[in-house]
């Protein structure tokens, strides 16, 4: 298989789910600034999963969820669930929904309303792009096929394959579980490739 078209095809599909459901214009009709971080914007996306930081001045809840039932409207959602982090140091709210596609896929959407000005505003958009920027056509194959190789049930973050190929010259998805045990990413919002 062709990791590299595989992953481009996944995210031509990502594209479309956000031009189709309209759901940048939806944050952006509050007054949003929208942002899409992670895998869909650097290229190394290969699981269907959406991550988007959207950020105003004032987080409110109710122009919150008011967003989001305008965006079940839209896509079928099939799932949401909802975390009120306003009083953490995070200063936001998590969404975080399944759905389908129009091919029934499901997909999943990561989905958090930041306040502007907070301690962890711009953090991850500054992390995406310096991976983004730093990726080689050698990375982008190694990153994607760990991901690709990776079970389902695996429960690690990117971020952490990203940080086991660029630190350590991780090439497999068996060298990754190694890597990680005597290499544990504590901070993955204070590291940067």
């Amino acid at each position: 298989m062709d990791i590299l078209k595989y992953s481009q095809e996944i995210q031509k599909t990502a594209f479309e789910i956000l031009e189709n459901s309209k759901l940048i214009q939806l944050w952006e009709a509050i007054g949003a600034e929208v942002y899409m971080v992670g895998s869909a914007k650097t290229g190394l996306l290969i699981h269907k999963d959406i991550d988007i930081h959207v950020y105003t001045e004032k987080v409110s809840v109710s122009d919150s969820f008011s967003v989001m039932a305008k965006l079940a409207e839209r896509m079928n959602l099939t799932e949401i669930q909802y975390k009120n982090g306003l009083e953490t140091e995070e200063e936001c709210i998590e969404w975080h929904a399944l759905f389908e596609d129009k091919n029934k896929d499901c997909w999943k959407l990561d989905l958090i309303h930041i306040r502007k000005g907070s301690m962890y505003d711009g953090v991850v958009e500054k992390v995406t792009d310096t991976i983004a920027g730093k990726l080689t056509p050698e990375l982008r194959k190694t990153i994607l096929q760990i991901k690709y190789d990776m079970p389902k049930n695996a429960l690690i973050p990117g971020i952490e394959v990203y940080h086991a190929v660029f630190t350590g010259n991780v090439k497999t998805y068996e060298e990754l579980l190694q890597w990680r045990k005597t290499n544990p990413l504590t901070n993955s919002l204070g590291w940067m490739p």
